[in-house]
Protein backbone atom coordinates (compact mmCIF):
# COMPACT_ATOMS: atom_id res chain seq x y z
CA UNK A 1 0.00 0.00 0.00
CA UNK A 2 1.49 3.45 -0.87
CA UNK A 3 0.51 5.77 1.65
CA UNK A 4 0.93 9.73 0.85
CA UNK A 5 0.87 11.87 3.71
CA UNK A 6 0.17 15.75 3.10
CA UNK A 7 1.45 17.79 5.84
CA UNK A 8 5.08 17.01 6.73
CA UNK A 9 5.31 17.87 10.80
CA UNK A 10 6.03 16.46 13.38
CA UNK A 11 3.42 13.74 14.00
CA UNK A 12 3.82 12.71 10.03
CA UNK A 13 7.50 12.62 10.58
CA UNK A 14 7.08 10.12 13.59
CA UNK A 15 4.63 8.02 11.64
CA UNK A 16 6.34 7.80 8.65
CA UNK A 17 9.65 6.77 10.13
CA UNK A 18 7.97 4.16 12.68
CA UNK A 19 6.50 2.67 9.25
CA UNK A 20 10.31 2.46 7.71
CA UNK A 21 9.23 2.56 4.14
CA UNK A 22 9.27 5.02 1.45
CA UNK A 23 6.11 7.21 1.46
CA UNK A 24 5.06 10.21 -0.45
CA UNK A 25 4.92 13.40 1.05
CA UNK A 26 3.78 17.21 0.55
CA UNK A 27 3.44 20.40 2.78
CA UNK A 28 3.18 23.94 1.94
CA UNK A 29 6.54 24.39 3.02
CA UNK A 30 8.44 22.16 0.31
CA UNK A 31 11.59 21.99 2.28
CA UNK A 32 9.87 20.02 4.94
CA UNK A 33 8.57 18.02 2.10
CA UNK A 34 12.42 17.25 1.20
CA UNK A 35 13.77 16.64 4.56
CA UNK A 36 10.85 13.82 5.49
CA UNK A 37 11.51 12.06 2.06
CA UNK A 38 15.36 12.29 2.60
CA UNK A 39 14.74 10.64 5.59
CA UNK A 40 12.49 7.80 4.71
CA UNK A 41 13.59 7.18 1.31
CA UNK A 42 10.31 8.17 0.39
CA UNK A 43 9.83 10.66 -2.03
CA UNK A 44 8.37 14.68 -2.02
CA UNK A 45 5.54 15.77 -4.44
CA UNK A 46 5.06 19.03 -5.24
CA UNK A 47 1.24 19.13 -5.32
CA UNK A 48 -1.31 17.62 -3.21
CA UNK A 49 -2.71 16.50 -6.20
CA UNK A 50 -0.21 14.92 -7.59
CA UNK A 51 0.35 13.09 -4.69
CA UNK A 52 -3.57 11.92 -3.85
CA UNK A 53 -3.65 10.41 -7.69
CA UNK A 54 -0.63 8.53 -6.73
CA UNK A 55 -1.42 7.17 -3.45
CA UNK A 56 -3.75 4.05 -2.33
CA UNK A 57 -4.58 5.82 1.16
CA UNK A 58 -3.98 9.93 2.08
CA UNK A 59 -3.22 10.71 5.66
CA UNK A 60 -4.24 14.22 6.58
CA UNK A 61 -1.62 15.43 8.36
CA UNK A 62 -2.14 19.34 7.73
CA UNK A 63 -3.19 21.86 9.97
CA UNK A 64 -7.56 20.88 10.66
CA UNK A 65 -8.00 24.80 9.47
CA UNK A 66 -6.99 23.04 6.04
CA UNK A 67 -9.89 20.85 5.91
CA UNK A 68 -12.08 22.26 3.45
CA UNK A 69 -9.07 23.80 1.39
CA UNK A 70 -7.27 20.45 0.73
CA UNK A 71 -10.43 18.44 0.11
CA UNK A 72 -10.95 21.12 -2.77
CA UNK A 73 -7.83 20.10 -4.21
CA UNK A 74 -7.44 16.02 -3.74
CA UNK A 75 -11.34 15.32 -3.17
CA UNK A 76 -11.78 13.92 -7.08
CA UNK A 77 -8.42 12.20 -6.86
CA UNK A 78 -7.97 10.64 -3.95
CA UNK A 79 -8.98 6.97 -3.54
CA UNK A 80 -8.92 6.71 0.92
CA UNK A 81 -8.84 9.28 3.48
CA UNK A 82 -6.94 8.82 6.78
CA UNK A 83 -7.40 11.75 8.94
CA UNK A 84 -4.86 12.95 11.79
CA UNK A 85 -6.42 16.11 12.41
CA UNK A 86 -6.92 17.21 15.86
CA UNK A 87 -10.11 18.78 16.52
CA UNK A 88 -12.09 17.51 13.54
CA UNK A 89 -14.35 15.08 14.01
CA UNK A 90 -15.13 12.40 11.81
CA UNK A 91 -18.74 13.82 10.81
CA UNK A 92 -16.89 16.70 9.53
CA UNK A 93 -14.06 14.83 7.48
CA UNK A 94 -16.83 12.79 5.61
CA UNK A 95 -18.62 16.04 4.71
CA UNK A 96 -15.49 16.80 3.03
CA UNK A 97 -15.23 13.85 0.59
CA UNK A 98 -18.24 12.87 0.64
CA UNK A 99 -18.20 9.54 -1.67
CA UNK A 100 -14.67 8.53 -0.47
CA UNK A 101 -13.62 5.69 2.56
CA UNK A 102 -12.38 7.66 5.52
CA UNK A 103 -11.12 6.92 8.49
CA UNK A 104 -10.13 8.80 11.25
CA UNK A 105 -6.84 7.99 13.66
CA UNK A 106 -4.89 9.79 16.45
CA UNK A 107 -1.16 8.82 16.80
CA UNK A 108 1.08 9.69 19.68
CA UNK A 109 5.10 10.30 19.13
CA UNK A 110 6.40 7.15 20.51
CA UNK A 111 5.17 5.84 17.21
CA UNK A 112 8.32 6.53 16.19
CA UNK A 113 9.88 3.62 17.69
CA UNK A 114 6.37 1.49 17.42
CA UNK A 115 6.00 1.81 20.89
CA UNK A 116 3.23 4.31 20.38
CA UNK A 117 -0.73 4.46 21.39
CA UNK A 118 -2.83 5.19 18.09
CA UNK A 119 -6.45 5.69 18.44
CA UNK A 120 -9.07 4.87 16.07
CA UNK A 121 -12.45 6.67 16.19
CA UNK A 122 -15.60 4.46 15.90
CA UNK A 123 -18.74 5.77 15.06
CA UNK A 124 -20.53 2.41 15.09
CA UNK A 125 -20.90 2.17 11.35
CA UNK A 126 -18.62 -0.30 10.76
CA UNK A 127 -16.98 1.36 8.62
CA UNK A 128 -13.05 0.16 10.73
CA UNK A 129 -14.35 -3.25 9.82
CA UNK A 130 -14.30 -2.05 6.04
CA UNK A 131 -11.79 -3.16 3.80
CA UNK A 132 -9.95 0.39 4.30
CA UNK A 133 -10.29 0.50 8.08
CA UNK A 134 -9.09 -3.46 8.15
CA UNK A 135 -5.60 -2.14 6.34
CA UNK A 136 -5.43 0.90 8.61
CA UNK A 137 -5.47 -0.80 11.56
CA UNK A 138 -2.66 -3.31 10.11
CA UNK A 139 -0.83 -0.06 9.00
CA UNK A 140 -1.34 1.04 12.43
CA UNK A 141 -0.60 -2.28 14.60
CA UNK A 142 3.41 -1.94 12.89
CA UNK A 143 3.59 2.09 14.74
CA UNK A 144 2.33 0.44 18.29
CA UNK A 145 -1.68 -0.11 20.18
CA UNK A 146 -4.47 0.07 18.28
CA UNK A 147 -7.42 1.21 20.70
CA UNK A 148 -10.73 1.90 19.47
CA UNK A 149 -12.09 4.72 20.96
CA UNK A 150 -16.36 5.57 20.71
CA UNK A 151 -15.97 9.14 18.31
CA UNK A 152 -17.67 11.02 21.42
CA UNK A 153 -14.78 10.13 23.71
CA UNK A 154 -12.08 10.86 21.84
CA UNK A 155 -11.18 13.91 22.80
CA UNK A 156 -10.93 12.64 26.31
CA UNK A 157 -8.88 9.63 25.12
CA UNK A 158 -6.55 12.04 23.46
CA UNK A 159 -5.83 14.42 26.21
CA UNK A 160 -4.58 11.26 28.04
CA UNK A 161 -2.51 9.72 25.23
CA UNK A 162 -2.02 12.41 23.12
CA UNK A 163 -0.44 14.92 25.42
CA UNK A 164 1.30 12.52 27.76
CA UNK A 165 4.66 11.87 26.44
CA UNK A 166 5.17 15.41 27.30
CA UNK A 167 3.65 15.01 30.50
CA UNK A 168 6.26 11.80 31.23
CA UNK A 169 9.37 13.72 29.65
CA UNK A 170 8.32 16.76 31.98
CA UNK A 171 7.95 13.32 35.27
CA UNK A 172 11.07 12.08 34.27
CA UNK A 173 13.44 15.19 33.81
CA UNK A 174 12.00 16.42 37.41
CA UNK A 175 13.08 13.50 38.86
CA UNK A 176 16.63 13.24 36.99
CA UNK A 177 17.15 17.00 38.42
CA UNK A 178 16.18 15.51 41.75
CA UNK A 179 18.81 12.83 41.40
CA UNK A 180 21.42 15.45 40.26
CA UNK A 181 20.40 18.05 43.37
CA UNK A 182 21.59 14.44 45.49
CA UNK A 183 24.99 14.15 43.67
CA UNK A 184 24.31 11.73 41.00
CA UNK A 185 26.15 12.33 37.56
CA UNK A 186 23.67 13.02 34.67
CA UNK A 187 23.71 10.73 32.58
CA UNK A 188 23.51 8.14 35.35
CA UNK A 189 20.40 9.78 36.63
CA UNK A 190 18.93 9.72 33.12
CA UNK A 191 19.57 6.07 32.60
CA UNK A 192 18.44 4.91 36.04
CA UNK A 193 15.11 6.95 35.62
CA UNK A 194 14.39 5.89 32.12
CA UNK A 195 15.25 2.89 32.36
CA UNK A 196 12.53 2.48 35.17
CA UNK A 197 9.74 4.25 33.72
CA UNK A 198 10.38 1.88 30.34
CA UNK A 199 10.75 -1.27 33.25
CA UNK A 200 7.61 -0.42 34.76
CA UNK A 201 5.55 0.08 32.10
CA UNK A 202 6.27 -3.42 30.75
CA UNK A 203 5.15 -4.85 33.93
CA UNK A 204 1.92 -2.71 34.09
CA UNK A 205 1.16 -4.66 30.69
CA UNK A 206 2.03 -7.92 32.31
CA UNK A 207 -0.10 -6.92 35.21
CA UNK A 208 -3.19 -6.30 32.91
CA UNK A 209 -2.52 -2.70 33.98
CA UNK A 210 -2.78 -3.72 37.90
CA UNK A 211 -1.35 0.17 39.06
CA UNK A 212 -2.26 -0.46 42.30
CA UNK A 213 -0.56 -4.41 43.01
CA UNK A 214 2.26 -2.77 41.13
CA UNK A 215 2.66 -0.12 43.63
CA UNK A 216 1.87 -2.87 46.60
CA UNK A 217 4.92 -4.65 45.45
CA UNK A 218 7.18 -1.97 46.04
CA UNK A 219 5.88 -0.15 49.24
CA UNK A 220 6.86 -1.67 52.67
CA UNK A 221 4.46 -0.33 55.47
CA UNK A 222 6.61 2.60 56.86
CA UNK A 223 9.26 2.19 54.36
CA UNK A 224 11.01 4.87 51.99
CA UNK A 225 8.82 4.49 48.61
CA UNK A 226 5.37 4.71 51.14
CA UNK A 227 7.36 8.00 52.43
CA UNK A 228 8.21 9.17 49.28
CA UNK A 229 4.45 8.94 47.72
CA UNK A 230 3.12 10.28 50.79
CA UNK A 231 4.96 13.28 49.54
CA UNK A 232 4.14 13.26 45.89
CA UNK A 233 0.08 13.01 47.34
CA UNK A 234 0.54 15.73 49.71
CA UNK A 235 2.85 18.02 46.84
CA UNK A 236 -0.85 17.40 44.77
CA UNK A 237 0.06 14.57 41.99
CA UNK A 238 -3.29 13.58 41.07
CA UNK A 239 -4.74 16.81 40.72
CA UNK A 240 -2.20 18.37 38.63
CA UNK A 241 -2.57 15.49 36.32
CA UNK A 242 -6.57 15.88 36.83
CA UNK A 243 -5.86 19.63 35.98
CA UNK A 244 -3.90 18.86 33.19
CA UNK A 245 -6.85 16.95 31.24
CA UNK A 246 -9.08 19.51 32.45
CA UNK A 247 -7.16 22.55 30.76
CA UNK A 248 -6.51 19.89 27.34
CA UNK A 249 -10.18 19.20 27.47
CA UNK A 250 -11.31 23.04 28.02
CA UNK A 251 -9.26 24.05 25.14
CA UNK A 252 -10.64 21.79 22.60
CA UNK A 253 -14.53 22.16 23.39
CA UNK A 254 -13.91 25.95 22.92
Amino acid sequence: MQIGLIGSGNMAGAMARGWARPVLCSDALPERARALAAQTGGEAIASNLELARRADVVVLCHKPGQLREVAREIAGEARAIVSILGGVPLADVRDAYPDRPVVRLMPSTPVEVRAGVVLLADDGDGALDDPLGTAVTELVAELGTAVRVPEAQVDVAMGLMANAPAYMALVAEAQIDAGVRAGLPVHVAQELVVQTMAGTAALLRHKDYDTLTVRREVTSPGGSTARGLDALERAGLRTAFSDALDAVLQKERR
